[in-house]
């Protein structure tokens, strides 16, 4: 008997889109079936119809593909601002969808996608592959098994996403509020902000300073420092960059029983006998040492499927009801604190999480209004500003980091 496959559709097949269709159509994700694929722009459709074969369909519009009744479900690759409007369209025909990150640009959209998912009853779920990573699966075991004890730190440093000048040139909507929503948080860190919610909980507020076009000729922020504020009293840092070279990525997370640093592939884990909150007490000694109980690499299962393990993991839960990598919700968290630090930064002051979303969305439309979003080859961009928020009408693609 023949296995039963999600028959999927892929919207927008840029550079993200288009690696997708190859994965699943040489066979990477037996679960799924691709039937269609879509994009405003003529070469990627014709690109589709050369290399997908002809059992795949191809559109020339996400919206021409959901209304088509051929998929059941749909991965988006467009561009940020479009994320809301087409998930939205293909959660009211019936589809379910896989979204790449970020959910959207403002978290009061993420909200609304959400809404929709739960009003239609669709699954809605996001691109978060980094959570695939053996790397911090067996970190987020660690600290989950209490071993280390609370979180009382964390720090992490992030700067190896070094960027030229051409890479922002490279695309009209590149680095333009009009047509990203922003730079280095958004279009490089969600993950990390992903993994930072996964890992440590959600921060409870943030002093943050976001440079704008601090190394490179372009509107949004290149350059971060934020300060985080834990419930429970923990602290933390984070900085991001892509005008670092060489860069750095270390993730330094101290407890109370130990740490761990990540960095350059491997997890060093040092465990402590007693708590420091006991010790600091307890102890009569001012100068207290102690060498730790253990000091050893984090053991992981070596296992790192990535993009095909989030897929895979989506087409089993339509299937057979098994846990996603990702819920639609830690979609929202990401863009809450992202939208944070934007905010803290914008008007210089400590930000409470979630940030007022009117407040954000008033700051973000200023922005918007000032902002040049170029031509680009045989593409027109306009922009509709009618929802706070903007929409790059003519080019879909997704948006590499």
């Amino acid at each position: 008997m023949e296995r039963r496959k999600i028959r999927l559709g892929v919207i927008g097949i840029g550079n993200m889109g288009s690696e997708h269709c190859r994965m699943i159509a040489g066979g990477m994700c037996p679960e799924v079936e691709l039937c269609a694929a879509a994009d405003l722009r003529e070469a990627r459709q014709q690109w589709a119809r050369e290399k997908l074969g002809d059992s795949v369909r191809v559109f020339g519009s996400g919206q021409a593909l959901i209304d088509s009744g051929v998929c059941e479900a749909v991965l988006i690759a467009v561009p940020h601002y479009a994320h809301e409007e087409t998930a939205t369209a293909a959660m009211r025909a019936g589809i379910d969808v896989l979204c790449e990150k970020p959910a959207t640009v403002q978290a009061s959209r993420a909200a609304e996608m959400i809404r929709t998912a739960r009003e239609t009853g669709r699954t809605l779920t996001f691109m978060f592959n980094q959570r695939t990573n053996c790397i911090y699966r067996g970190m987020k075991a660690l600290l989950d098994s209490g071993k280390l004890g609370a979180i009382k730190r964390m720090n992490w440093i992030i700067t190896d996403w070094y960027r030229t000048q051409q890479y922002y040139d490279s695309g009209s909507w590149r680095a333009t509020w009009a047509g990203e929503g922003g730079g280095v948080l958004l279009n490089q860190c969600p993950h990390q902000l992903d993994l930072l919610i996964w890992l440590c909980g959600m921060p409870k507020a943030v002093t943050a300073r976001c440079c704008e076009g601090k190394w490179h000729r372009i509107e949004v922020e290149d350059d971060v420092s934020a300060m985080l504020e834990f419930p429970n009293g923990a602290s933390g840092v984070f900085v991001a960059s892509t005008g670092d070279l060489p860069g750095t990525n270390r993730l330094e997370i101290d407890c109370e029983k130990g740490k761990m640093v990540c960095e350059n592939g491997q997890v060093e884990v040092w465990q402590m006998r007693e708590s420091e909150r006991e010790i600091c007490f307890t102890s009569p000694d001012p100068w207290y040492r102690e060498e730790p109980e253990a000091h050893y690499l984090l053991e992981t299962d070596g296992e790192n499927p990535q993009h095909i393990g989030v897929i895979n993991a989506f087409a089993a839960h339509l299937l057979h009801g098994t846990p996603m990598t990702a819920e639609a919700e830690d979609g929202l968290r990401a863009l809450e604190l992202s939208n944070a630090i934007h905010l803290s930064g914008w008007l210089g002051k400590r930000i409470e999480i979630p940030a007022e979303t009117d407040v954000f969305d008033r700051e973000l439309k200023k922005r918007i209004a000032a902002s040049t979003v170029r031509k680009s080859g045989d593409v027109t961009y306009e922009t509709d500003h009618s929802r706070s928020g903007a929409m790059v009408k003519g080019e879909s693609t997704s948006s590499p980091a």
